[in-house]
Order: structure tokens, then C-alpha cells, then sequence
């Protein structure tokens, strides 16, 4: 039997020694303390949402950022931010009963071992069925988590606000609703606010530590180890001679690791072998070549508009169905129509916003000058309809909804940018 199987049965037992909340989520049955999925009732005010007819004109021709050239220096370890080292775990280490300091320091004395840390943790429940939760600081555990997680601010704002952050099967598997609160049995309403793959088998989300107290959750029953991979084996069985019988030891890493850090683009990757979606606009292929390298830009005739909502409405022909309005909103919510392109913390770039992947994927040429540039609105907007598009936003509806949650994985996002959309289509009908 492997390891993940044995982990139920572990936090089960964890649970009958202690008295501990619970949290579990009856898909379909479970009382959410927010408004249901899918019911986007919130409205923007005309007074609060900026004049596009009074932004200052587009003019110009756009500008083309460099890319930085490459250090001569070698990188030596992974970051996920600055001055943070990542150091993936080899080994998650679950006992019934905080681990004893000295085991602790015998733990991190062995040969190969590089670094330890240990986090409160346990079972919580809703409506009778439970999830596996970890208490971390997120100072300390970001460290910890796959790259692609490390570099997502919302996760680290998120447990520092005393939310929840779930883990990516869990939120599969359970049907949670980001954006949603849940009432655990007994104890505080969870909102679930962000999600990610941490790669740790058996653990269903984090919290922030006093989130954790509040919840009862055990002190220092989990430990994750970090040494080379290579010795991941020799680490093993090293820490469980360590160990006594009630304590459990999970190999960590490798495929489970390498999954987690991939699903951050998940969305990026989802609708690349999808079929191209027809536009009325005029599309034309051209190919750039830079050095050695050549690829197709595509082009979308939208031309360079004077003002934003000219451009936003060129743009949605790109996509039909697709009202201007869910651009403008967009464009408001990333940047402030082109007042703040970024980059983000997390990599994002011009007035949309676009992930380098994603842009790399679904980026055009909206003003015909051979190149499709992130940072430029007439590329970007188009750019954002192509993308919405081909994640089905021009069949309007809950397609539409999904195509904005596929842009931004927040249903928080979703309302806020329909009730922003729908304030727009009121000023400027």
C-alpha cells in the first residue's frame, strides 16, 4: 500500500487523540456563507468607474521593452521572489504528537539533510467529512512550495488574512467554491480565497498559524525535510530509524513536485490544442524573424483607435458575442486602462496584464506592424479578446464566466468584472 493511502488513516487517528474543528465539504450540500456559485448580483455605480471617452488619447507608436540580457553568473538555486531560496521537501514526516525537540535537531544532524521546519496541523470538518489541513507562517513556508506557487502573491496574501488556501485536488475533489466561506463544524467560517498544488500527499489546504489555533489544529505534527534529490532514498531511511512506530514518513518530490509546479500555467496550457475560433475581423498571418528564430504573429486588423473605448470595441470583434464591455472591465481591473502595465510581482506585463506564457500563446498583432508586444494596448486588448475567446466568452453566460475565471482563477475576479461590465453598458449605452 503507498504512502498517500496510509495518510487518512493517520489524521484519523490524529483526530481521536485530540479535539480538534472539523471541515469537510459535501459537494452539493455544504451551507456557504457568501453568495452561491455562479450568482453575480453586484453592480459598479456609473460615479465610480473611470471616463473612457475623457482617457487621454492613444498615440504614439508602442513601446517595445527589451528583454534583459541573460547574468554571466550561474544560477544556483531556484527563487521564488526576492530573497527567497526555495528548498523543496523530500520528506513530509507525520506523527501523532508534536515531535520532541531533540528528534527534531537528530533529524536535521543527519547526513544529506540541508534544512527542517515543522508546522501545526490536523483534520477539520463540515458536514462530516473532513480535510487534512497544515498551519504554516508564510514567511517560512514559501520557501517550501514549488516555484510556481512561490511566485503567486494572492496565496501568501491570502494566509496572511486569515484565509483559507486550498489545495488544488481538494478543490477539485470537494467542488469548493473560490471566493466562498465555509462553516466548519463547531468552529470559524473558512474562506476559501486562492488555490494552488503544494505536492504534499494527503494535506488538502493551509492556513494561516492563527487561523490553525483557532481551529484546534495540533502543534508541530508535520516536518518537511529538504536535501538533495538525489539522496532522497539515503534521507529516508535515515529519518525513519529517528522515528518511533506512530509516526509516518512520505517520499515528496519528483513527479508529485513537478506536477505542482506546472499547474500554476494550467490555464495557459488548457485551450492551446483547441480549435482557432472564427472572427469577423480580418486576421492575416506574418512571420517575424529575430536572430535565429522565427514564428507566426498573428494579426487582427483593429488599427491604433485614439482612445480606449474606441479600442475596446474594435477589439471585441475579435470575439463575437463578446461585448466591449468585458474588455473595458478587464482593462480597468489590470491596469486602470493602461495607468499601471506592471510587471506584476507575479510576472504579469502590459495594460492586460498577459503571464509570458499565456501572451506567447494567444498574443496578436492589433496594429499590423509585424510584432505582437505585450506592452502595447493595441496588441494587448485584442489580445485579451483572442484569449477570452478561445476559452468560449463569445457564447456568453456561465462560458463567459468560466472564460473570465480562465483569465483570473478568482470568482471574486468574475463578479467584480461583470459588475464593472455591466456598470460600463449603462454609461455608455
Amino acid at each position: 500500500m503507498s504512502a498517500v493511502s496510509h495518510l487518512p488513516r493517520l489524521w484519523a487517528f490524529v483526530t481521536m487523540l485530540a479535539i480538534v474543528a472539523a471541515l469537510a465539504v459535501v459537494v452539493g450540500a455544504v451551507f456557504l456563507a457568501t453568495r452561491p456559485a455562479g450568482s453575480l448580483t453586484a453592480t459598479a455605480a456609473e460615479s465610480d468607474l473611470p471616463d473612457l471617452a475623457g482617457l487621454a488619447p492613444l498615440a504614439g507608436p508602442p513601446t517595445v521593452r527589451p528583454t534583459p540580457a541573460p547574468s554571466a553568473a550561474p544560477v544556483t538555486s531556484a527563487t521564488g521572489g526576492p530573497g527567497i531560496t526555495l528548498t523543496p521537501p523530500r520528506l513530509l514526516v507525520i506523527s501523532q504528537t508534536g515531535l520532541p525537540q531533540q528528534t527534531k535537531e537528530d533529524i536535521s544532524q543527519l547526513k544529506h539533510v540541508e534544512k527542517v521546519d515543522s508546522f501545526d496541523g490536523g483534520a477539520v470538518r463540515i458536514s462530516g467529512a473532513g480535510l487534512n489541513l497544515l498551519a504554516v507562517d508564510p514567511a517560512r513556508f514559501r520557501a517550501w512550495a514549488p516555484k510556481a506557487v512561490a511566485e503567486q502573491p494572492r496565496v501568501w496574501s491570502a494566509l496572511t488574512q486569515g484565509e483559507f488556501v486550498a489545495d488544488s485536488s481538494a478543490v477539485r475533489r470537494f467542488g469548493l467554491v473560490l471566493g466562498s466561506e465555509y462553516q466548519v463544524d463547531g468552529g470559524p467560517r473558512l474562506r476559501v480565497a486562492a488555490s494552488a498544488s503544494f505536492g504534499l500527499p494527503g494535506v488538502d489546504g493551509l492556513v494561516g498559524m492563527e487561523t490553525g489555533r483557532r481551529l484546534g489544529l495540533l502543534p508541530g505534527v508535520a516536518l518537511l525535510v529538504h536535501g538533495p534529490e538525489k539522496a532522497a532514498t539515503t534521507l529516508n531511511a535515515g529519518v525513519r530509524r529517528l522515528l518511533g512506530s506512530g509516526a509516518q514518513v512520505i517520499a515528496v518530490g519528483g513527479g508529485r513536485t513537478a506536477r505542482a509546479a506546472a499547474d500554476k500555467s494550467a490555464a495557459d496550457r488548457a485551450a492551446t490544442g483547441k480549435t482557432k475560433t472564427k472572427t469577423t475581423a480580418k486576421t492575416t498571418v506574418k512571420t517575424k524573424t529575430t536572430g535565429k528564430q522565427s514564428r507566426a504573429v498573428r494579426q487582427v486588423a483593429v488599427g491604433r483607435p485614439g482612445s480606449y473605448l474606441d479600442l475596446y470595441r474594435r477589439s471585441a470583434a475579435v470575439c463575437p458575442g463578446l461585448s466591449w464591455t468585458v474588455l473595458a472591465a478587464i482593462g480597468q481591473v489590470e491596469s486602470s486602462h493602461g495607468r499601471n502595465n506592471g510587471p506584476s510581482s507575479a510576472g504579469a506585463q502590459g495594460p492586460m496584464q498577459f503571464m509570458p506564457a499565456t501572451w506567447k500563446a494567444y498574443g496578436v498583432d492589433g496594429d499590423g506592424d509585424g510584432v505582437a508586444d505585450i506592452w502595447s494596448p493595441y496588441d494587448a486588448v485584442p489580445s485579451a479578446a483572442n484569449y477570452l475567446c478561445a476559452n468560449g466568452a463569445g457564447q456568453g453566460g456561465k462560458k463567459l464566466e468560466k472564460a473570465i475565471w480562465f483569465y483570473n482563477h478568482s470568482w471574486s475576479y468574475v463578479s467584480k468584472v461583470m459588475s464593472i461590465s455591466q456598470g460600463y453598458a449603462r454609461a455608455y449605452p
